[in-house]
């Protein structure tokens, strides 16, 4: 102690309060943060320090600079010449460590489905547009939520599962199977695709691209998957994107294509392998957000668990269990999503899944009434809507859809602007939604099905069909006369989502003794419980005239109708028109329970062996 004392007691003699020595300090260069805008010093830089200063001179050579360093695989760091492999994966190794490090704004979403998830900054970047905005504010079951108060989810959350659910199951890929080679470029860029995927849709979803267009623009081939990409490509324009795309390691016109490609197929038809962004060694990458082969894709993983959780319906489908079972095998010469065979009744389920929403839900029948009220009103209501486009162009609501600008003002919100306006022109159309308002609706006389033919039908036919119910007056007459006008005929398709194909028939499994080798298992091989035909129309027939007395004999006019087409008696025949349906032989009352298949086969094979079915719509 006394030693210190006396080292401080004389400060004019002491060292202590010297000035130091300047020293020669080997420094690295200063880097920034963000390992995207390093140049390539600062990224040989990070190579002397992990220790890889022999491959300084082979990335000068190749010009890699920080923004590369995330896009880099094995195979590209195996034909700059580095090597041998076990070089290559340390070298990968302290990539993914700096990538993990590297804090960039990761956002965590509170979902009710899929619980807390992270999202990208670069999705964020997305999210952030007014393009994406707008999905805020469309209905994800259009007119299905004046008949069920819980669906009130909209466009957006969906989106924002489906980028989520995408990126897992890539990542899923990738972990059980690194030789895959799954970059995080290529999980960056199918978020991206599963994030935009419904950027296209219209008004109350579904409705606008399936009924509206169709009725207002008859021939014109438009579908939201064609929309989503245009509008794709505005918001990356609009809100200069592609800088913040290449920052993140995206390149372009690439991965751009490649985006695109996922949301609405290939650009190039007819060829070999008709697609631009991947290779055909990344086939696989195509089946997650929207599997053209057999439908099992994370699009509707989503929305059968949020629809269900919001409509009330049970969800018998668990897309956490497929995630354990997927990977990736080689069937005749191309990459393919396969699953356990032991999974094929769980896809049998989730396809059951779909069509039970269908039957209890998209197509109930109430729903589709106000859709189809909802259709008119906007046809009514088209012309006189203005929605302002590029260039001060002014588009209405069926146009809109050529201009981007115009479309992006464009949602459900033009239901509320009917409904307030003071514009005389659009009185009818408001007088249409104030019924809705009012539940002053169409009423449903009668549903069939068409047991055979399958066929495709054009607003015009719809029109055919509706004037033959009017003038199908039921024998023995009645007191009401109706025009063609007071039918409106809605022809649904039902299936599994391959018209009469089994989409099962298009899965590959793998088994777990040998996981490289693919079968395929067919439905008698699974059980003999499950369906014997996978497509369905049904023919439903709405009467605008709601007393009692029109829609009394509207019922009969449709039982009518039925016999004269040789549909399937609707299952209320017998109480609201007992007085006819005993009139057709084929509609007799039998107690075996193969009635439909004798009558049907007795119906089909004529004495001489030939067809002598009757069921066409036309």
């Amino acid at each position: 102690m006394e030693n210190r004392k006396r080292l401080c007691q004389d400060p004019l003699t002491s060292d202590c309060f010297s000035t130091p020595r300047k020293q020669l300090v080997n420094r690295e260069p200063t880097r920034t943060p963000d390992f995207r805008e390093w140049d390539q010093d600062d990224t040989c830089s990070f190579l002397r320090r992990e220790g890889f200063q022999d491959l300084e001179a082979k990335f000068r050579e190749e010009k890699i600079t920080g923004n590369c360093l995330r896009s880099l695989t094995e195979v590209h760091l195996e034909k700059m010449g580095v090597s041998p492999l076990g070089v290559r994966l340390q070298l990968l190794n302290s990539l993914r460590k700096l990538w993990d490090t590297f804090n960039d704004n990761i956002k965590v979403f509170n979902d009710p489905i899929h619980g807390h998830i992270e999202l990208h900054p670069l999705l964020m970047c997305i999210i952030d547009t007014p393009q994406f905005q707008r999905l805020r504010y469309i209905k994800q079951l259009g007119g299905t939520y004046f008949v069920f108060p819980g669906a009130s989810h909209n466009r957006f959350e969906h989106s924002i599962g489906v980028g989520h659910l995408a990126g897992r199951l890539a990542q899923a890929l990738n972990d059980r199977q690194p030789k895959l080679l799954i970059s995080p470029r290529d999980i960056l860029c199918v978020q991206i695709a599963g994030l935009c995927h419904d950027l296209g849709h219209g008004p109350f979803s579904h409705m606008f691209d399936g009924m509206f267009i169709p009725k207002v623009r008859p021939g014109y081939n438009w579908k939201h998957e064609k929309a989503s990409v245009l509008m794709f490509d505005h918001m990356v324009k609009v809100n200069k994107l592609q800088p913040v795309m290449e920052k993140y390691g995206l390149v372009f016109p690439e991965d751009l294509d490649f985006i695109k490609e996922q949301i609405a197929g290939p650009s190039k038809e007819g060829e070999a392998w008709p697609y631009q962004g991947r290779s055909e060694e990344k086939a696989f990458l195509y089946e997650i957000v929207a599997n053209k082969r057999n439908g099992i894709d994370v699009d509707k993983w989503d929305y059968f668990a949020r629809d269900c959780y919001h409509l009330g319906i049970q969800n018998n489908f668990d897309y956490r269990r497929s995630l354990k079972f997927v990977r990736v095998c080689e069937v005749k010469n191309k990459k393919q999503i396969c699953t356990r065979d032991k999974e094929v009744g769980n896809l049998y389920d989730m396809f059951h899944t779909r069509n039970c929403l269908h039957r209890r839900a998209y197509q109930h029948k109430v729903g589709n009434c106000i859709e189809i009220m909802i259709t008119e009103a906007f046809e009514k209501a088209d012309k006189h809507i203005k929605i302002e486009g590029s260039e001060g162009k002014i588009f209405t609501l069926s146009t809109a859809i050529d201009d981007m600008e115009a479309y992006t003002k464009l949602t459900d919100y033009v239901f509320q602007e009917i409904l307030s306006s003071t514009k005389p022109e659009l009185a009818e159309a408001q007088d249409i939604l104030n019924n809705i308002i009012l539940r002053k609706l169409y009423k449903c006389v009668g549903e069939t099905t068409q047991p055979e033919h399958l066929l495709a039908v054009t607003q015009n036919d719809l029109n055919q069909l509706a004037r033959e119910v009017a003038e199908s007056t039921p024998e023995g007459g009645t007191d009401v006369n109706f025009k063609a006008e007071d039918f409106v005929v809605n022809v649904i398709n039902m299936d599994y989502g391959m018209k009469r194909k089994n989409p099962i028939n298009s899965v590959h499994f793998y088994c777990k003794d040998d996981p490289e080798k693919v079968i395929k298992i067919r439905k008698n091989q699974v059980s003999r419980l499950l369906p014997e035909k996978f497509a369905e129309q049904l023919i439903r027939v709405y009467c605008k005239r709601t007393d009692s007395k029109s829609l009394e004999a509207a019922k009969k006019y449709f039982v009518q109708w039925c016999m004269n087409k040789d549909f399937t008696k609707p299952q209320d025949g017998d109480v609201t028109a007992p007085e006819l349906t005993p009139l057709k032989p084929k509609w007799a009352d039998s107690d075996s329970d193969d009635d439909n298949s004798g009558h049907d086969k007795q119906h089909r094979v004529s004495r001489n062996g030939e067809s002598s079915a009757k069921t066409r719509l036309f």
